[in-house]
């Protein structure tokens, strides 16, 4: 056994996110750890990883008691975690990043640079992926920094890494090859714990899984004893049928309107239309320009040419300052980046898109912001100590819940979801679909970008696939995925 951990507890003020978590890894073995978003996977990892310390309980790394003080302690132990979110020094290089704090140093103290480089662009080729080691990594994607993390976490050697939603942001291509290098590690003998919300990635991962619900563990066994939707029962405490279910509205007025929208080679005459109470789907391979198209719109990157009309008047856009005040809402595919000031209270990012609202002399009121604080935490049933906790300490389902309710409470019409589930968990899903759906009910047209094709099957009144920064075609929604992927890999295909 390589790691034990018994009836561990943790607690931050009055919030209890650990209340008797248990968990065992052998060496070489893929270990699953499943749970709702705010069930206290992370929590735990983090305590593992020497990023916080528990108020109770036991944590046995290879047979001897630790609590870990700082994650360089765990470090030297043998223990690594990829982080969901990125903790990299933008900055730097990507070859900095991976050997940062573990540098090379010369005989007096200077740091060998060039030999840190070569290391660094070795491990890159060594696994394939699309990254060059002097590239800055603030420049990167979101995707290029989730691949620093795993190759920072796998270039020390580690005897047990943790994996928390490491896919979340990669291609189809990039996941396999983060599949091969669990498998290594595996076959070296190392253990590795693997948090992961897409459900179809468990059988090519997973050896063993463990859920966690409101800080407990409830089940753990071998994953080939368990259904999916026996899992998903464990997880969130209801049938898989209960997951994903929307009822089509009649579509009112036009919304949203493009036309000939073009920037560059990455948009090539768009036009598209979304309606009152619809909720369109959009579709397609990374790369294909669905998040290009997002900014577009919202008025972060300009457009050469084309035409956006809002509620059938044309707006002229230049800055997303133009898009908010005609009723377009962005919710971004990097929530931590570009959706919230995560430093900053829950009640003041929930108030952040209607200052103006709240400071009609130019003087805010404190009172009416407590108002709208308290409203709209309860409407998107925000789990949150309170208005005043800072919005970083939120699970990753409650933080998507804060950016949607910044713009619900400022009153937009038009919802732009750009991947509005990566990295939360089946419950959290569905309260991000009921949301959906209620600003649909009351009116709003919602455009939803998602690579999850059994999401956009379910949820979506129509699809529409990009290929190559074009429509390749436009799909109803109770379509199949194979159709989908059919008009998105390929040019010339059978429409409709």
């Amino acid at each position: 056994m390589l790691l034990e951990i018994k009836s561990v507890q943790k607690h931050f003020g009055g919030v209890t996110a650990l209340r008797d978590a248990n968990l065992s890894v052998r060496e070489g073995e893929a270990h699953l750890l499943m749970g709702e978003n705010g069930a206290g996977k992370s929590t735990l990892m983090k305590i593992v990883a020497g990023m916080q310390r528990a108020d109770g309980g036991e944590v046995l790394f290879r047979g001897r008691r630790v609590n870990f003080a700082s994650p360089k302690e765990a470090a030297e132990q043998g223990i690594a975690m990829v982080h969901q979110e990125s903790l990299l020094a933008p900055h730097l290089s990507v070859g900095e990043n991976i050997f940062l704090g573990r540098e090379e140093m010369s005989g007096f103290g200077v740091v060998r640079r060039g030999a840190m480089m070569a290391r660094a662009a070795g491990l890159i080729e060594r696994h394939g992926f699309p990254l060059q080691a002097d590239w800055r990594v603030g420049k990167l994607s979101p995707a290029g920094r989730q691949l620093v993390e795993i190759c920072r976490a796998i270039a020390n050697g580690s005897s047990l890494l943790i994996f928390d939603e490491p896919t979340s942001s990669l291609s189809e291509n990039e996941t396999k090859e983060v599949f091969a290098i669990v498998k290594k590690l595996k076959e070296s003998g190392a253990g590795v714990i693997y948090i992961t919300h897409r459900l179809e990635e468990l059988r090519s991962i997973g050896d063993r899984v463990t859920v966690l619900r409101d800080g407990a563990t409830v089940h753990s066994c071998e994953l080939c004893d368990l259904s999916r939707g026996q899992l998903i029962q464990h997880m969130v405490g209801r049938d898989l049928g209960a997951i994903y279910s929307r009822t089509a509205l009649v579509p009112g007025e036009e919304m949203l309107r493009l036309e000939r929208l073009t920037r560059g080679s990455v948009l090539k005459d768009i036009g598209l239309t979304v309606r009152a109470g619809e909720i369109v789907g959009l579709a397609g391979l990374m790369g294909a320009g669905r998040t290009e198209l997002c900014r577009a719109i919202f008025g972060v990157d300009a457009f050469d040419s084309g035409r956006i009309f809002v509620g059938g008047k044309e707006i002229g856009l230049k800055s997303p300052r133009d898009a908010v005040a005609a009723g377009i809402a962005l919710i971004p595919e990097d929530r931590q980046k570009s959706g919230l000031a995560t430093q900053l209270p829950v009640g003041w990012n929930l108030t952040l898109a209607s200052v103006s609202a709240h400071a009609p002399m130019g003087v805010l009121n404190g009172a009416a912001m407590r108002a709208t604080e308290e409203k709209y935490i309860a409407k998107l049933r925000i789990k949150t100590a309170g208005p005043g906790q800072k919005s970083v300490r939120l699970s990753g389902g409650n933080q998507q819940k804060v950016v949607i309710a910044k713009w619900v409470a400022q009153g937009a019409k038009v919802f732009l979801f750009d991947e509005p589930t990566r990295g939360i968990d089946v419950g959290a899903k569905t309260e991000v679909f009921e949301t959906m759906d209620e600003l649909a009910r009351q009116g709003a047209a919602i455009l939803m970008v998602s690579s999850e094709l059994p999401e956009l099957v379910q949820v979506a009144d129509r699809i529409l696939v990009m290929r190559q920064g074009k429509i390749s075609g436009e799909l109803p929604g109770k379509t199949t995925q194979e159709a989908i992927m059919s008009l998105a890999a390929f040019e010339e295909e059978v429409r409709g």
